[in-house]
């Protein structure tokens, strides 16, 4: 995989690593933070957060004319440090925690997809990342 050919995006989460490492990986909490805007909801989220277990999102809009399924397979994990994986198509993901003082750096790199314009893909994923941040630091405690 050469470096070249990876998209990132980043969040700096104002919370602790154990609470945003739980809000990244159990299906309550993705089903309310992995959408991408007002119009797009995640109805089924299915987590098997070890290595060669496979994770399961169907999101779709919430008038039902788009939806799409994504699913993966871990590669590796390192509890409160980093996430590994391969989607469906192969291509991988990493996602990496890091707390920098009091809060947590997230970045996510991936591989890109060939149909998508790169601008378009890297402004989903940070999208789905500010989500993820401003569910996270509304939460109590």
């Amino acid at each position: 995989m050469e470096p070249e050919t990876l998209l990132m995006a980043e969040i700096f989460v104002n919370a602790s690593l154990e609470k945003t490492w739980e809000c990244w990986i159990k299906s309550e909490h993705i089903i309310k933070w992995n959408v991408t805007g007002n119009d797009w909801m995640t109805t089924s989220a299915e987590n098997d957060l070890r290595i060669g277990g496979k994770l399961f999102l169907r999101m779709q809009t919430k008038d039902g004319s788009e939806a799409f399924d994504y699913e993966c397979v871990y590669d590796d994990i390192m509890i409160h440090e980093k996430i590994a994986h391969t989607n469906m198509d192969k291509r991988k993901t990493f996602v990496l925690f890091t707390l920098v003082g009091k809060v947590v750096r997230l970045t996510e790199t991936f591989e890109p997809e060939k149909k998508t314009p790169i601008d378009v893909q890297k402004g989903f994923c940070q999208s789905v990342l500010d989500n993820f941040k401003n569910y996270v630091e509304s939460l109590p405690g």
